[in-house]
């Protein structure tokens, strides 16, 4: 008689630093809850869970009974509890020591609640290099998972994946799962029957093999239209069932009890890869729109299945190049990474400095959460205040490294981007101003330390792939569907929303346009200002700890800037003249952009001129010598003033992004554009931007 074929399920469920909390809430109880309940009740059926330590420290605290249950589950050999980063980063972007740390302190925290050490690792979105052989061996990890594509792509076939591999870097080696594609999409959007049937296939072609699946807890229940598929409906309890009636010719198992007692297939070799639609999101724009039809076009093709596989689209790393705002928020975690591997060289043996040192090292490693830095389906890049979450993690762990280090403040011009160009820190102890004289002269970020906020955080507009899907997007639809199958819009009209940019959404950019213009030309993008000024690269003509001044020129119309930048306390000044050579009717101003997250909160708002007070998503024009942006629930006033006073033109800034719930509109922040009149082609401003509690 064959042995049956044995099926591991892996199943994970993460969510992002800086998430709603009613969002968990939501997820617990439609998908987290009702997926173990159910699984508690079919003790035959044996499964693996990875919880980033985010959420299962979050559950410790409000659903103690629910991880009380897990460690039930995992006495009784029903679940394998599977380690990973403790912040779910993707480890491929990380720096060894980092990845290490990570890794470490997520097996310390399953081995502390549920009584062992994990062996194996949940590969954060199936980011592989090879360099992560070696990462994983160094933790003490035996085996990770990635998708069937890491395998298929470098010429195996679908027959040879019902088991595992062994791979290598450097002579360290770790054991390789191919999660099945063709699970993921079955599993549960299908009806059971169709999963058995596809099961009883595969133990027909690889008795005694092994079929794995690896993917979210939150497609069972949390996923538009699916907790009533799923529970209410009784999808679950319907497969589990089914796998129990089938019990003698198929057996669910759970990895490491598998790798255990069943030997490698043998030995290979993994190209730097993800799931094959990451590796769609990561392309450009226009890239990304031909990968996903030529991939169509090919899987339509008699042999289309087996030739597919040899399409590879973009490095997750690629991200860091379509999106300049993921590559900002990357290079500062890095810089700061690299300043906590020195100081811990040097830290001085006392209990206070190494706890204070512990304390921002565990910021550190939190700012490393991966859903902040990469845009698909998924990814929360287009998501503000998770980017803020992980920014306030960033910028404490920053603050403790300068208390930790003696040394004096020194002025920091480096190329910390990495794009060729230098930028310029200023910093004070409540301010943090990252000035990228190679863009306009302008301030990348501006950070309020007592609050751990950065006040600019916006996300430029640019085309997207999937936005000529918008008119073909419609409403209702009902049926539970793959993610990656679904197009529903969030709101009528979005399609006004696609507005692109030219610039990076960055403050204290200059603008110089001609006299007529309007705000309805700022609004759509028509103000036809000196491209030379707006982006060009400006001189850095001197530079402090605390001040440097910049300058720029448009040889094409005579046209010359200085910036001189100051950081005084928690104000920002900037101090700027512009000088024209022509006799051309011109209006200069100085472009801001800030960020309070939420459009139509009643507790954010603008300070107007005249006693007004609006909301964020508020576009106008006033006149005067100030505004102010207010954000009660964070505490925190920005109040901006201008030298002389000005007109201003205020813009909200709206992306339209494609996330798991459909298209939707997203608030990112607003442009404040403050503008004079250049009389006999000279000008001289002042702008203040000065941060302060709100009470």
């Amino acid at each position: 008689m064959a042995s049956p074929l044995q099926l591991a399920l892996v199943i994970h469920a993460h969510q992002p630093v800086g998430n709603f909390e009613h969002v968990l809430e939501a997820v617990h109880r439609l998908s987290y809850a009702p997926f173990v309940d159910v699984l508690n009740q079919h003790p035959a059926i044996r499964v693996a869970l990875h919880y980033s330590g985010i959420l299962l420290e979050w559950l410790e605290q409000r659903h103690p009974e629910y991880v009380d249950l897990l460690g039930d589950l995992v006495e009784r050999g029903q679940v394998e509890m599977v380690g990973g980063g403790f912040y779910e980063p993707v480890l491929a972007s990380l720096p060894l020591p980092d990845r290490l740390a990570q890794l470490e302190r997520m097996s310390r925290y399953l081995e502390k609640r549920f009584g062992r050490r994990p062996r194996g690792a949940w590969l954060t979105e199936r980011v592989w290099d090879p360099s992560i052989p070696e990462t994983l061996a160094q933790a003490g990890i035996e085996y990770t998972l990635t998708d069937d594509y890491h395998f298929l792509c470098v010429g195996l076939e679908k027959d040879q994946l019902l088991g595992y591999y062994l791979t290598e870097w450097q002579g360290h080696s770790v054991k390789v799962l191919p999660g099945l594609k063709d699970l993921r999409y079955l599993l549960p959007f299908r009806m059971e029957q169709e999963a058995i049937d596809y099961l009883r296939a595969l133990a027909e072609r690889g008795p005694g093999g092994v079929a794995i699946m690896g993917d979210d807890l939150e497609k069972f229940g949390g996923w538009p239209q699916t907790y009533d598929h799923v529970y209410t409906n009784g999808w679950l309890e319907r497969f589990f069932q089914a796998l129990e009636r089938s019990s003698d010719w198929l057996v669910t198992s759970l990895p490491g009890d598998y790798i255990h007692r069943h030997p490698p297939l043998g030995r290979i070799y993994l190209p730097t890869a993800s799931y094959q639609e990451m590796m769609g999101w990561a392309l450009p724009a226009a890239a990304s729109v031909a990968y996903e039809e030529f991939l169509h076009r090919v899987e339509q093709q008699p042999e289309g299945g087996s030739l597919a596989r040899f399409i590879h689209g973009g490095l997750w790393h690629n991200f860091f190049h379509k999106y300049e705002e993921a590559n900002h928020l990357h290079k500062r975690m890095l810089e700061v990474s690299r300043r906590y591997q020195d100081l811990a060289l040097g830290l001085a043996p006392t209990r206070e400095a190494r706890e204070r040192y512990e304390q921002g090292y565990e910021n550190l490693l939190r700012s490393q959460c991966n859903d902040a830095y990469w845009h698909g389906v998924f990814g929360g890049l287009y998501a503000p205040h998770l980017r803020t979450g992980v920014y306030q993690a960033l910028l404490e762990a920053e603050k403790t490294a300068d208390e930790l280090e003696t040394a004096p403040p020194a002025v920091k011009r480096l190329d910390f981007n990495l794009d060729g160009r230098e930028e310029v820190f200023l910093s004070t102890g409540e301010l943090v101003a990252v000035v990228t004289p190679g863009d306009g002269g302008t301030v990348a970020e501006i950070s309020y330390r007592p609050r751990a906020f950065n006040a600019v955080n916006s996300l430029r507009r640019r085309p997207e792939g999937y936005h000529a899907k918008l008119r073909q997007a419609g409403h209702g639809s009902t049926a539970a569907a793959s993610i990656h199958d679904r197009v529903t819009v969030k709101e009528e009209g979005l399609e006004r929303f696609l507005q692109y940019d030219r610039y990076n959404r960055h403050a204290c950019r200059s603008l110089i346009f001609g006299a007529g213009r309007t705000l309805e030309d700022y609004r759509t993008g028509r103000l036809e200002e000196s491209r030379a000024l707006a982006s060009g690269a400006f001189d850095i003509v001197a530079a402090t700890p605390g001040w440097c001044a910049l300058e720029g020129r448009d040889l094409d119309c005579v046209c010359q800037v200085r910036s001189v930048l100051t950081l005084l306390g928690s104000r920002l000044e900037a101090d700027w003249q512009l000088h024209s050579g022509t006799l051309a009717d011109l209006k200069g101003g100085l472009e801001l952009v800030l960020n309070l997250l939420a459009p139509d909160a009643p507790d954010r708002y603008f300070e107007l001129p005249g006693n007004r007070r609006e909301r964020l998503a508020w576009s106008g024009e006033v006149a005067g010598p100030q505004v102010a942006l207010v954000d009660e629930w964070l505490d925190l006033r920005i109040h901006v003033t201008a030298e002389p006073a000005a007109t201003w033109w205020i813009v909200p800034i709206f992306t339209v992004s494609q996330s798991e719930g459909g298209f939707e509109r997203v608030y990112q922040g607003s442009c404040l554009l403050p503008h004079w009149p250049v009389p006999n082609g000279n000008l001289h401003a002042r702008l203040r931007v000065e941060f302060s509690p709100a009470r």
